[in-house]
Protein backbone atom coordinates (compact mmCIF):
# COMPACT_ATOMS: atom_id res chain seq x y z
CA UNK A 1 0.00 0.00 0.00
CA UNK A 2 1.02 3.28 -0.65
CA UNK A 3 2.48 5.82 1.78
CA UNK A 4 -0.44 8.62 2.59
CA UNK A 5 1.72 12.17 2.45
CA UNK A 6 0.74 14.46 5.76
CA UNK A 7 -2.19 17.24 4.99
CA UNK A 8 -0.54 20.84 4.00
CA UNK A 9 -2.32 23.50 2.69
CA UNK A 10 -1.89 22.91 -0.97
CA UNK A 11 -3.74 25.68 -2.03
CA UNK A 12 -1.17 27.83 -0.82
CA UNK A 13 1.62 28.79 -3.57
CA UNK A 14 5.06 26.77 -3.41
CA UNK A 15 7.00 28.74 -1.71
CA UNK A 16 10.28 27.25 -1.80
CA UNK A 17 13.76 27.84 -3.97
CA UNK A 18 14.36 25.84 -6.64
CA UNK A 19 15.74 22.12 -5.82
CA UNK A 20 19.15 22.94 -7.62
CA UNK A 21 19.70 26.31 -5.47
CA UNK A 22 20.82 23.79 -2.69
CA UNK A 23 19.53 21.16 -0.22
CA UNK A 24 15.58 21.28 0.45
CA UNK A 25 14.10 21.82 3.96
CA UNK A 26 11.57 19.12 4.93
CA UNK A 27 8.96 21.59 4.83
CA UNK A 28 9.52 22.35 1.42
CA UNK A 29 10.19 18.82 0.47
CA UNK A 30 6.91 17.95 1.56
CA UNK A 31 5.32 21.05 -0.11
CA UNK A 32 6.57 19.64 -3.71
CA UNK A 33 6.22 15.87 -3.04
CA UNK A 34 2.19 15.91 -2.34
CA UNK A 35 1.82 18.25 -5.86
CA UNK A 36 3.89 15.37 -7.50
CA UNK A 37 1.96 12.51 -5.89
CA UNK A 38 -1.18 14.36 -7.28
CA UNK A 39 0.11 14.74 -10.92
CA UNK A 40 1.59 10.86 -10.39
CA UNK A 41 -1.22 9.63 -11.96
CA UNK A 42 -1.43 9.14 -16.20
CA UNK A 43 -5.37 9.91 -15.67
CA UNK A 44 -4.55 13.00 -14.04
CA UNK A 45 -2.09 13.94 -16.18
CA UNK A 46 -4.89 13.69 -19.20
CA UNK A 47 -7.39 15.60 -16.93
CA UNK A 48 -5.08 18.46 -16.99
CA UNK A 49 -4.12 18.78 -20.51
CA UNK A 50 -7.51 18.78 -20.62
CA UNK A 51 -8.51 21.66 -18.73
CA UNK A 52 -5.23 23.77 -19.86
CA UNK A 53 -6.50 23.28 -23.36
CA UNK A 54 -9.81 24.02 -23.01
CA UNK A 55 -11.15 27.07 -24.86
CA UNK A 56 -14.22 27.79 -22.10
CA UNK A 57 -11.68 27.48 -19.39
CA UNK A 58 -13.54 25.19 -17.39
CA UNK A 59 -15.29 21.29 -17.72
CA UNK A 60 -18.23 19.81 -16.38
CA UNK A 61 -17.18 16.42 -14.50
CA UNK A 62 -19.86 14.99 -16.85
CA UNK A 63 -18.15 16.40 -19.82
CA UNK A 64 -14.66 14.95 -18.38
CA UNK A 65 -16.60 11.42 -17.86
CA UNK A 66 -17.56 11.24 -21.50
CA UNK A 67 -14.04 11.96 -22.71
CA UNK A 68 -12.24 9.81 -21.11
CA UNK A 69 -14.50 7.12 -20.82
CA UNK A 70 -14.48 6.63 -17.32
CA UNK A 71 -17.60 7.13 -14.59
CA UNK A 72 -18.21 10.22 -13.24
CA UNK A 73 -17.11 9.38 -9.26
CA UNK A 74 -13.75 8.08 -10.96
CA UNK A 75 -13.58 11.65 -12.82
CA UNK A 76 -14.46 13.08 -8.98
CA UNK A 77 -11.97 10.84 -7.81
CA UNK A 78 -8.99 12.07 -9.40
CA UNK A 79 -9.97 15.74 -9.52
CA UNK A 80 -10.04 15.54 -5.89
CA UNK A 81 -6.95 14.66 -5.51
CA UNK A 82 -5.84 17.79 -8.25
CA UNK A 83 -7.51 19.92 -5.80
CA UNK A 84 -6.46 18.68 -2.54
CA UNK A 85 -3.18 19.59 -4.33
CA UNK A 86 -4.15 23.05 -5.63
CA UNK A 87 -4.27 22.23 -9.44
CA UNK A 88 -7.95 22.75 -10.29
CA UNK A 89 -10.45 24.80 -9.11
CA UNK A 90 -14.01 23.36 -8.60
CA UNK A 91 -17.38 25.67 -8.94
CA UNK A 92 -20.78 24.56 -8.06
CA UNK A 93 -23.70 24.65 -10.77
CA UNK A 94 -26.97 23.33 -9.37
CA UNK A 95 -26.25 19.58 -9.76
CA UNK A 96 -22.93 19.99 -11.79
CA UNK A 97 -19.32 20.75 -10.75
CA UNK A 98 -17.17 22.76 -13.37
CA UNK A 99 -13.44 22.65 -13.19
CA UNK A 100 -10.54 24.80 -14.30
CA UNK A 101 -6.93 24.49 -14.28
CA UNK A 102 -4.72 26.80 -11.44
CA UNK A 103 -2.23 27.14 -14.11
CA UNK A 104 0.27 29.06 -11.46
CA UNK A 105 0.23 25.85 -9.53
CA UNK A 106 2.34 24.35 -12.35
CA UNK A 107 4.56 26.98 -13.29
CA UNK A 108 5.10 27.27 -9.20
CA UNK A 109 6.21 23.57 -9.42
CA UNK A 110 7.86 23.82 -12.79
CA UNK A 111 9.92 26.91 -11.31
CA UNK A 112 10.90 24.88 -8.13
CA UNK A 113 11.97 21.83 -10.00
CA UNK A 114 13.91 23.82 -12.80
CA UNK A 115 13.71 27.81 -12.74
CA UNK A 116 15.53 27.61 -16.02
CA UNK A 117 13.93 25.60 -18.10
CA UNK A 118 11.92 27.99 -20.07
CA UNK A 119 11.93 31.73 -21.04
Amino acid sequence: MPKTLPLIDATAPICCTPVASGPISDGAALEVAVRLKALADPVRIKLMSILLCTSDGEVCTCDLADGLGLSESTISHHLGQLKKAGMVIPTRRGMNVYYRAQPDALEALRFVLDPNCCP
